[in-house]
């Protein structure tokens, strides 16, 4: 199976996918009555939402490395923490600027 394989491009992939499935989930879970759209226009352009959904969509990938790190697939999860450094810095500019 392709999520056995210790392989860096398979983490980078993962990191990118990790947090949007959490963004994804936090949506259905905290605000169901938005719309998808409007949910993340609040999410980009609002600071206190930026940094509570944005951290707990991170958790996502820190859930995935721990995973991997655990089952000595490090070139995976190094990619996965890569990932989540961009993302982490990518938040910070978003709130920084917003």
């Amino acid at each position: 199976m392709i999520f056995t394989k210790d392989n860096l491009k398979l983490g980078l992939v993962l990191g990118l996918i990790g947090p949007v499935l959490g963004l994804i989930v936090i949506y259905f879970i905290r605000f169901p009555s938005y719309q998808f759209g409007d949910f993340l226009d609040y999410f980009l352009h609002d600071n206190k939402m930026i940094t509570s959904v944005g951290a707990m969509s991170l958790l996502a990938n820190a859930i995935l490395f721990t995973i991997y790190v655990n089952t000595q697939r490090d070139l995976t999860a190094k990619g996965i923490f890569i990932i989540t450094l961009i993302y982490g810095i990518a938040i910070l500019v978003l709130k920084l600027f917003n």
